[in-house]
C-alpha cells in the first residue's frame, strides 16, 4: 500500500510518499498551499498516478496535546482531501516533526537557509516514517 503524508502550510505544503514496500518515506518537492482547490487537484493527480491509497495529514497539536485553530484547519482540509480523492485520510500528530526535520537536514550538512525549500517535505517524511514504523511494529507483534 502506498501512503503519502502532508505537512500542511499556508504557503508551502510538504509531501512525502512511501516506497512500494511501505517501509521508507521519501520527501517530495513542496506544493503551494496558497490555493486549497489547486492543492487538492495536485494531490488527486498524485494519488491516481502513483497509486496512493491513504493520505496522512499532520495534525498540529500544542505541547499539551490540545487542538487550536491550525488543527481545525487541518481537520477541514483532511475531510476535503478525502472527499476530493476518495482515499482514506488519517490525521496524525505532527508535534516536533519540523524540529526533527531540521535536525536531519543539519546532520546532512544542509544549512537553515538552504534547507528552507526542503524542510516541509522532510517534515512530511518524518510524519510518514513514524507512521510506517508503527505499522511495521504492529505487524511484527501480530498473531
Amino acid at each position: 500500500m502506498r501512503v503519502a503524508a502532508i505537512d500542511l502550510g499556508k504557503v508551502r505544503v510538504g509531501v512525502a510518499v512511501s516506497d512500494d514496500l511501505g517501509l521508507l518515506a521519501h520527501p517530495r518537492a513542496p506544493l503551494s498551499g496558497k490555493s486549497p482547490k489547486a492543492l487538492l487537484g495536485e494531490l488527486g493527480k498524485m494519488a491516481r498516478a502513483e497509486g496512493i491509497e491513504r493520505f496522512l495529514v499532520g495534525l498540529p497539536l500544542d505541547k499539551m496535546g490540545l487542538e487550536g485553530r491550525e488543527a481545525q484547519r487541518a481537520r477541514r482540509f483532511a475531510q476535503r482531501l478525502s472527499d476530493a480523492t476518495g482515499r482514506l485520510v488519517e490525521l496524525v500528530d505532527e508535534r516536533l516533526s519540523t524540529v526533527e526535520a531540521a535536525r536531519r537536514l543539519r546532520e546532512h550538512g544542509v544549512s537553515a537557509k538552504r534547507g528552507r525549500g526542503r524542510i516541509d517535505g522532510e517534515a512530511a517524511a518524518v510524519i510518514l516514517q513514524t507512521w510506517l514504523d508503527r505499522v511495521q511494529a504492529g505487524r511484527a507483534c501480530g498473531p
